[in-house]
């Protein structure tokens, strides 16, 4: 499962498209507006007005919709606004660098919703996680910025595996305040919503009360990316915005896009473009162990690279997948002369094809052949699985046929001794033994 944030702007879409479905009280109308960098012009103003038309009748707020929090802490929320005044907040901010924390971006997108008055006492605190023995469902009447200092006011109510959140009494367990009925039904159709648009994490700080009406004010979620089969149709179209203060590289940005347009699982994160350590590994637990191990051994400065491929991807895409590692791991030899390390590693698959994946690999290694020699790389193979024998066989003739060092082994030799290996092979070239 990998926990995929989404845009303020689309869970408040589905709030008010979906909640009716589990309470039908529910009133919130999902007013809400989205600016993009490049789409502030006028005509696109005109544009948006005639799709929103409520922007021209109602005071607004404005703030940024780029996956960071303590926005008005930042002074990055407009409040109580007129279209004209939206414009120009946006206007003086959009492409502007700030700094939140210690992360530091460019803002490109803002969000634009309905001015709601209340008072701070109506303002509330939601959230929603899943964790291993089930879900934690936490309130709060000290809703806002500040709900870290006020941890101790949180009620939390456990909802096990398997359980189901109307056989708990979630009235009896929120503290005596007016509408505590309603809070309650609403803590109960935002689980409902919660379990069916598959999220693992989900929080509105603050929401407000007013007028026995909910208002969710601040929204933040999380997806498990890999309920799109079964949420998707709910979903809709919904993108998966990097982190703010997070770049993509072009290379980067094309594995997302190939892991966004197949069923199989293709990530890629490049942490030092001159490291020697280039790992290709098959799944994401295996990812993290070989990462671990290049660290534990005393080489974390030379890991290159952070990823996986799993889900039984097709030649197609681990060709492309091996391609993009190969070219930056290929763009330029080590200034001191020294060997690269490409460790094409994975534990026992249960059902990727490991004869095909391996093929995907072979090709791109034929392409790439003469600038692996340029480089000094030397490879080392570990895999089990499906047809496994056939994917090191393959391995095998290749290094005879490229003239390139490569090591293949099976699920006999531990998943990560091939790392062992190649960083004593590193020592052993540096050190002349």
């Amino acid at each position: 499962m990998a926990r995929r944030a989404i845009r303020e702007y689309n869970a408040k879409q589905w709030l008010a498209r979906y909640m009716p479905e589990y309470w039908d009280e529910f009133k919130y109308a999902g007013k809400v507006a989205l600016v993009e960098h490049g789409s502030n012009a006028p005509g696109d103003w005109s544009q948006l007005v005639a799709k929103e038309p409520w922007l021209l009748t109602e005071r607004l707020v404005v703030k940024p919709d780029q996956l960071f929090g303590k926005r008005g802490k930042h002074g990055l929320l407009g409040l109580n606004l007129n279209l004209e005044g939206v414009q120009q907040w946006i206007n003086e901010r959009m492409d502007k660098e700030v700094t939140v924390g210690q992360v530091t971006d460019r803002l490109t997108t803002f969000l634009i919703e309905p001015f709601v008055p209340h008072q701070p006492q109506d303002e509330m605190f939601i959230a929603i996680r899943t964790e291993r023995d089930g879900d934690v469902i936490y309130f709060s009447l000290e809703g806002g910025i500040d709900i870290e200092e006020n941890w101790g006011s949180v009620v939390q109510i456990s909802v096990p595996v398997l359980g189901e959140i109307d056989k708990i009494d979630v009235e009896g367990l929120l503290p005596q305040f007016k509408g505590r009925a309603t809070a309650a039904a609403f803590i109960v159709a935002l689980y409902k919503f919660f379990v069916d648009l598959a999220f693992t994490y989900l929080e509105i700080n603050p929401f407000a009360l007013v007028e026995n009406e909910i208002v969710p004010l601040d929204f933040v979620g999380q997806l498990d990316d890999t309920a799109a089969f079964e949420a998707g149709r709910k979903w809709g179209l919904v993108t998966f915005p990097s982190a703010f203060g997070t770049r993509l590289t072009p290379e980067e940005a094309y594995i997302r896009s190939l892991d966004e347009k197949g069923g199989s699982s293709l990530k890629l994160t490049i942490l030092n473009p001159q490291g020697r350590v280039w790992p290709m590994v098959a799944g994401g637990g295996a990812s993290v162990i070989y990462a671990d191990t290049v660290t534990d051994l005393g080489f974390a400065e030379e890991l290159a690279c952070y990823g996986e491929y799993s889900g039984n991807p097709s030649r197609d895409e681990t060709r492309e997948y091996a391609r993009t590692i190969l070219d930056l791991m290929t763009r330029a030899p080590d200034p001191q002369g020294r060997s690269k390390f490409l460790l094409i590693g994975g534990g026992i698959a249960n059902f990727t094809d490991v004869a095909k994946t391996f093929g995907g690999i072979v090709d791109a290694l034929r392409e790439y052949q003469d600038r692996l020699r340029q480089n000094k790389v030397h490879i080392y193979v570990r895999r089990g699985g499906p047809n496994y024998e056939q994917g090191l066989t393959q391995m095998r003739r290749l290094g005879e046929e490229l003239g390139v060092p490569i090591e293949v082994y099976g699920p006999e030799t531990h998943m990560t001794r091939i790392v062992a290996m190649a960083l004593s092979e590193s020592w052993k070239l540096e050190s002349g033994n």
